[in-house]
């Protein structure tokens, strides 16, 4: 998975006044389905963070944007099994290896200033000893 605008260069934004940090802004490139969707992310205070996910013509992600908008610090760190956004994913319908929920966690980590805001990807490469995998 890749962090990207349609540009390719990263839009993991920041803004804020007076060197205060407000919201973080990634763009996702969900992969062979085709969808993309944009994730924000608002530091509300200093154990949680507001979430807004939009642009995604993905039915499960537009059912999955309504079941998450906010998320505490506590939350973020929980078990897969337990955690508050891939709940929400399964309850949404969402495809097991869909990158989104891990997009929406990264994204709330680095408004709540738990994380800096690099690139995620992944690349299909051959195996060993074989020229295509």
């Amino acid at each position: 998975m890749v962090l990207h605008s349609e540009n390719k260069n990263p839009v993991i934004r920041k803004t804020g006044t007076g060197g205060r940090l407000t919201d973080t802004c990634a763009a996702v490139n969900a992969g062979i389905c085709g969808f993309t969707c944009r994730i924000e992310a608002r530091k509300i205070d200093k154990s949680a963070a507001g979430l807004e996910i939009s642009e995604s013509e993905c039915q499960q992600i537009q059912r999955f944007s309504g079941l998450v908008s906010k998320l505490t610090l506590r939350e973020i760190f929980m078990p897969v099994t337990r955690n508050p956004v891939y709940l929400a994913a399964q309850q949404a319908g969402c495809h097991a290896s869909c990158p989104i929920p891990m997009a929406v966690l990264k994204t709330a980590e680095v408004a709540m200033e738990m994380a800096l805001p690099r690139e995620v990807s992944m690349r299909f490469e051959p195996c060993k000893g074989q020229k295509d995998c």
